[in-house]
């Protein structure tokens, strides 16, 4: 189990690692790709924590994001100019991010270890699993009657997520610019 946890901690840091370079940078494609190596750590830990649909999930929607994003920074006009840093935003900035990860340590450190339910909650499930419904095994079950609104949820995040692609990546119907 200390396995899963330090890959989770690595995620973790390289997550952050990841938002700071893509808020650093001052290339609009590089923030773009960082941010969506930050999705994809993301889906990996959901992963790893044992939800695979909220995964794939945040892997299409990541995929689609990446491509409307690049489209939009390769189709920008880069109109950047030098400013100065604000050194007391960036310490707030910093002593924001050190709260945040305190919590999280101590936080992270009260739950039970991997492996371990936290509450039994799978007993309901498996009494009244199969005779709720017609569904032809518990997995199927489950999805039906006690996650169908997430289920729903994902799906229609998904189709969001294409329509807005298809839209901006649409060539009938757009303007040229002269």
């Amino acid at each position: 189990m200390q396995d899963v946890t330090f890959m989770l901690y690595s995620l973790m840091g390289f997550m952050i690692v990841g938002s700071v370079v893509a808020i650093e940078t001052r290339d609009l494609l590089s923030s773009v790709i960082c941010v969506g190596a930050v999705g994809f750590a993301l889906s990996v830990v959901n992963l790893v924590l044992g939800a695979p649909d909220l995964a794939l999930t945040l892997v299409v929607v990541e995929v689609l994001a990446l491509v409307v994003l690049i489209r939009a920074v390769r189709t920008r006009r880069d109109t950047y100019h030098a400013t100065s840093r604000d050194t007391l935003a960036i310490g707030l900035v910093v002593a924001g991010l050190c709260f945040v990860l305190a919590v999280a340590y101590f936080s992270l450190n009260e739950l039970p270890p991997f492996g371990k339910p936290i509450m039994l909650m799978s007993e309901p499930y498996l009494r009244s699993g199969l005779s709720s419904n017609a569904a032809v095994n518990y997995v199927t079950s489950i999805l039906l009657d006690f996650r169908a609104y997430d289920t729903l949820g994902e799906a229609t995040v998904i189709f969001a997520a294409v329509i807005g692609a298809y839209a901006v990546l649409r060539a009938v119907g757009r303007k040229h610019e002269t």
